[in-house]
């Protein structure tokens, strides 16, 4: 066995062979940090000249650029509709986004809509609570459909185009057109009931609604509303008697439909949820611009109210992407792509027993029909603080059915629940860990640093490794994505006006009057005032 070489060193240390970092000690020259070396990025065509000595990112570069990559530094591009139909990285054009409050998802899947809108896909936003894409959208051209309590009003038994599309069409086609619009309507009736009463109606209940709609469809004419089904099912006509299985019987029929009638008035009489749902659509939803439903006038208070909205918005929009890929399959339409964003999930999840089938229900659109989807939440345990376990095991399924998982900051007590699901190494859940740290405080400003997992985010694709990235914003979308208006105020407690510069710098440019109508609380609905007498009628 040779012995090892000697290593030589250097005669005037006697021997001794420096530190990793150099000699130790005055004027040797010790380094307490070693800086890493300086990297550069070029095209093909400008580093050329370098090989062997340039290499490509391992990052892909297909898609939507969110961000650079935190550990290499590489240009990182994600989207669900372009590692779908382009790279052919992922199976589901479908994206779940996990992550504390304040972190950022609502950036990233902002900065996935505006690349996207750039590619021709139309950004589809079923319901903004806050709200986070208004602006956005509003830049893009696109259009802004407020609800709230006598802001904006959603016929859930309204077709939408789904009536004059099936006139276009013929066969097969209006056949689809026509069942698919009925299982929707009947679905968020089923639902709304769900919520009112904090259960799901019974399969009997279900069965009369069903029937009660066919009729419906048969009698009226135009746009029917919530109380023309209502009258429909108090007017007890033999089709509906005979699934009721009254056996002859007008009074056992009056039982039978008794509490289902009670939740309709409910729904009809202006109560929790009826004032929203009990007119016609104040604005349709156009199909060839990016459109937000702006729920934000609705106050967190109302849990019940938020969750009826957002499914309402769900299945309406679903209807209307699916009447218009129809048209696209028949020749009578162009053929537009969508990308859906579904935020806060879990309200709509915990408003009632039986609503992760309705949203299952909503939410199974084909690949085929051009449809690629986001699913925001906060953490698993939102999706796993479900009553029945079968609702538990359906909601996980929303996460695993996902085409990729994007995760921010994340408490140690969720890995557990989300390794089930999302296969993690160690390594990856420590820097999911430490994202969700508090921000520091920094003594230079006496304000608080942010937050240091704010935009840094882990894309995970299956069994992949993650790729860990960081969302840097631009002036343009500092702009667009400031969701702390509402905070900026003056010394006095006034609200003031601020425009945020090129360089991301905030200006106040005014102070708005608190007697500015815009700042005073909206009227009643309910009470019309005469200009002339004042007086209220």
């Amino acid at each position: 066995m040779s012995k090892k070489e000697k290593k030589p060193v250097d005669p005037s240390r006697r021997g001794k062979r420096p530190m990793p970092r150099g000699w130790p000690g005055p004027g040797g020259g010790y380094s307490t940090y070693v800086q890493a070396a300086p990297e550069w990025r070029g095209t093909t065509v400008q580093v050329c000249g370098l090989w062997p000595f340039a290499a490509g990112t391992g990052s892909p570069m297909v898609g939507v650029p969110i961000g650079r990559n935190i550990l290499s530094g590489a240009t990182m591009c994600c989207d669900p509709i372009s590692w779908f139909m382009r790279a052919k990285l992922i199976s589901n054009p479908s994206m779940f986004v996990l992550g504390k409050p304040g972190l950022g998802k609502s950036t990233i899947t902002r900065r996935m809509a505006l690349g996207l809108a750039g590619y021709g896909v139309q950004p589809l936003v079923l319901g903004d609570l806050k709200p986070d894409y208004k602006d956005l959208i509003e830049a893009l051209g696109g259009q802004v459909i407020q609800l709230g309590r006598g802001r904006g009003h959603l016929n859930v038994l309204d077709p939408g185009e789904s009536r004059e599309a099936a006139l276009r069409l013929t066969g097969k086609a209006r056949e689809a057109i026509q069942a698919d619009a009925h299982g929707r309507r009947q679905t968020m009736v089923s639902a709304l009931i769900s919520i009112l009463r904090s259960a799901p109606p019974t399969d009997r209940e279900e069965t009369i609604i069903d029937e009660a709609l066919k009729v419906l469809d048969e009698r009226f004419q135009g746009t029917p509303l919530l109380r023309d089904l209502l009258q429909v099912i108090q007017d007890a006509p033999d089709r509906v008697r005979n699934v009721a299985l009254d056996r002859g019987s007008l009074d056992r029929y009056r039982q039978i439909t008794e509490g289902l009638e009670a939740s309709l008035i409910g729904l009809v009489g202006g109560g929790r949820l009826g004032e929203i749902f009990s007119e016609q659509t104040d604005n349709p939803m156009q199909m060839d611009r990016p459109v937000v439903f702006d729920v934000s006038n609705i106050d967190d208070s109302e849990t019940n109210l938020q969750a009826a909205v957002l499914l309402a918005c769900w299945s309406y929009g679903f209807g209307a992407v699916a009447v218009a890929q129809a048209l696209a399959d028949a020749g009578l339409e162009p053929r537009r792509h969508y990308f859906v964003i579904l935020d806060e999930l879990w309200r709509v999840l915990r408003a009632g027993r039986g609503l992760v089938d309705r949203v299952d229900a909503l939410t199974r659109l084909n690949r085929q029909r051009g449809v690629g989807m986001a699913m925001i939440s906060h953490t698993m345990s939102d999706l796993l603080a479900l009553e029945l376990p079968e609702d538990r095991m359906k909601a996980k399924g929303f996460i695993e059915r996902s085409g990729m998982v994007i995760c921010g900051g994340l408490p140690r007590a969720e890995m557990e629940n989300l390794t089930e699901v999302v296969p993690m190494s160690e390594e990856e859940q420590n820097m999911l860990i430490g994202w969700q740290d508090p921000p520091a405080w920094d003594p230079a400003t006496g304000e608080e640093a942010a937050p240091p997992g704010r935009g840094n985010f882990l894309v995970k694709v299956g069994g992949r490794p993650g790729i860990p990235v960081h969302v840097g914003l631009t002036s343009v979308e500092r702009e667009i994505n400031d969701t702390n208006k509402l905070w900026k105020t003056s010394d006095d407690g006034k609200p003031l006006k601020v425009e945020v510069a090129p360089d991301g710098t905030e200006e106040v440019v005014g102070e708005y009057s608190l007697d500015d109508p815009a700042l005073l609380p909206p009227p009643d609905p309910t009470t019309r005032v005469v200009a002339r007498t004042g007086v209220d009628e």
